[in-house]
């Protein structure tokens, strides 16, 4: 017999209105993903957290989130007494965001040190991201700015002079909002996006140890940060050789503004609570981080730390619209139905929870592999080849998770006053930042040839395959069939120098990992189902498809997964 799905309470409308509800409680996997990925006194710990933020999400959050993206910030370039000035002017909304993202939560600090949330010692990755999928789904914009704060942080202390880590590392890292400092990245030129051997801007060394910066660049996310890091032509070799890393600070030690101009905001389609904007470098004074030359490849951890959250992004937006799909299905009735209890429904719910829940898998998965190599406990082969995975495949589901969330509400979805629309605004943004599709497909394929990446992510998803709830027997040979092609197609998209298959390279091996961490996953007590999700991977996103045969018939497996799901 079917089990039945279940019913939630009645809508007080005939429009079903979520607003209100906690977004950690109405997630049937949070609870038990954190059990799975933390140590169990710290999951303990921040289940109260957890809670917490869900409710604020859900609620005070998502009406502040709202108000910050109708109301953008603005820059005055001029004093009233005519004086020149780069002031970024910001919605009280999108201040009081701020707050509880870098004072409540620590949300760019819990990684560097011990005091975040009541925890002595700096946490694991996963527990950032845990905490920031949950604060994603209410304000996409701002987890930028804290992503690229936590990021600046992290590149600082692993190639910064000392005194100068000293120094910096306490005003990124701390939870009193008038001492914070933000943290930015200024890389993209008009002539140097993704070729960043292209760079333009100039920096030249001064007897005192400093160095002095000109030139432009182009989209600089939180300009007004209190520190970027910023690329600069530093040697006379054309190409990423002549390519150095600086730390720009926004104040010199006289208290005035150091020497740059913020020109203008960018008028986006989407993100539109944070600023982001063109700045003219005129002189202004940086400091060297790490080696001469070497810059790229220094900045080069900073991105893989921000297409990692880039990818926590995304699957945050898609979980978001998940639950906001499930609601209105559950609430909204059509034909004597509700919505929730219609066969073409379920399918679709369906599918927008697989692609969501793969993204977050893959999350965890990459975050544990990128603190492994911190700690030499990994391969850094393997973090090396996740980090581009996730962006790649991750942000570009989003875009179409959440327009199906859009589809599931209706009329309303399409009406600004609802949350579908900034949803799907937003999550556009992720495969464009830290570099396109094709650009990031391209780097799994150098991930490989380069790094020889390939037998790490193999080692690792027979890992997690041999600990996970085993592929039911049915599908057994399916499973194996379709993991030995795709890695054979990813070896022969990169050896043979055959980019054009760089992006269906790139889907299989994301599909490969994210379907043996749902097995792994599985095995924990309250997340049994993803062994569900793990085989309509395989079905659907690895396995061959004939697209005129009549498929089985799986409402029955749909059925019982939205019953987990609810």
């Amino acid at each position: 017999m079917d089990t039945p799905v279940k019913t939630a309470p009645p809508a007080a409308t005939p429009v079903p209105d979520s607003r209100g509800q906690n977004l950690f409680s109405a997630d049937p996997y949070a609870e038990a993903l954190s059990r799975r990925y933390l140590p169990p006194a710290l999951h303990v710990h921040l289940l109260p957290h957890l809670e917490r933020l869900g409710a604020l999400a859900g609620g005070v959050m998502d009406e502040l989130a709202a108000t910050a993206d109708k109301h953008p910030p603005t820059l005055s370039v001029r004093s009233r007494a005519g004086t020149d000035e780069s002031r970024i002017d910001k919605h009280p909304a999108y201040v009081e965001l701020e707050r509880l993202a870098y004072s409540e939560f620590g949300l760019a600090a819990l990684s560097h040190r011990g005091g975040v949330l009541g925890w002595p010692e700096p946490m694991p990755a996963a527990a950032k991201y845990a905490l920031s999928h949950l604060f994603v789904q209410a304000e996409f914009g701002l987890c930028c700015p804290v992503s690229m704060t936590d990021s600046l942080a992290r590149t600082l202390r692993k190639f910064g002079d000392p005194a100068l880590v000293e120094r910096v590392l306490p005003e990124v890292t701390s939870q009193d909002f008038d001492a914070l400092r933000q943290g930015a990245m200024f890389m993209t030129e008009q002539g140097a996006g993704s070729d960043v051997s292209a760079t333009e801007v100039t920096a030249t060394a001064q007897d005192d140890g400093t160095w002095l910066i000109h030139g432009d660049k182009w989209f600089c996310s939180n300009p007004d940060a209190g520190y970027a890091m910023v690329l600069a032509r530093s040697e006379s070799q054309p190409g990423l050789k002549g390519v150095s890393l600086f730390l720009l600070p926004r104040d010199l030690a006289d208290g005035t503004h150091n020497h740059y101009r913020i020109l203008r905001l960018k008028d986006k389609l989407g993100t539109r609570s944070m600023a982001s904007g063109e700045i003219r470098l005129e002189g202004a004074v940086a400091w060297l981080v790490g080696e001469r030359g070497r810059g790229f490849k220094h900045m080069a951890d900073m991105i893989n730390n921000s297409r990692l959250s880039n990818g926590m992004r995304a699957a945050g937006l898609m979980r978001r619209a998940v639950t906001e799909a499930v609601y209105v299905s559950q609430h909204r009735h059509a034909f004597g139905k509700r919505l929730i209890d219609m066969p073409l429904m379920q399918r679709q719910l369906v599918k927008m929870t697989v692609w969501a829940e793969q993204a977050r898998s893959v999350m965890f998965q990459t975050a544990r592999a990128l603190a492994g190599a911190d700690q030499g406990a990994a391969d850094p082969a393997l973090a090396r080849i996740l980090t581009p995975l996730i962006k790649f495949r991750a942000c570009r589901d989003a875009r179409k998770v959440t327009g199906d969330a859009m589809e599931v509400r209706g009329g309303c979805g399409y009406i600004e006053e609802w949350t579908e629309p900034r949803l799907v605004r937003d999550a556009h943004l992720g495969s464009i930042w830290e570099g396109t599709s094709n650009i990031v497909a391209l780097d799994v394929l150098r991930a490989i040839t380069r790094e020889n990446s390939l037998p790490a992510l193999r080692s690792h998803i027979d890992g997690l395959l041999a600990a996970g709830r085993p592929c039911p027997p049915e599908l057994a040979e399916m499973q194996a069939r379709a993991l030995e092609q795709t890695y054979a197609l990813a070896e022969h998209a990169a050896q043979a120098d055959r980019p054009e298959l760089a992006r269906q390279a790139a889907s299989l091996l994301y599909h490969a990992v994210s379907m043996a961490a749902l097995r792994w996953e599985a095995t924990e007590p309250g997340l049994e189902s993803r062994a569900l999700l793990a085989d309509q991977v395989l079905q659907h996103r690895l396995g061959p498809r004939d697209p005129y045969a009549i498929p089985a018939d799986e409402s029955a497996a749909c059925r019982a997964i939205l019953q987990y799901a609810l």
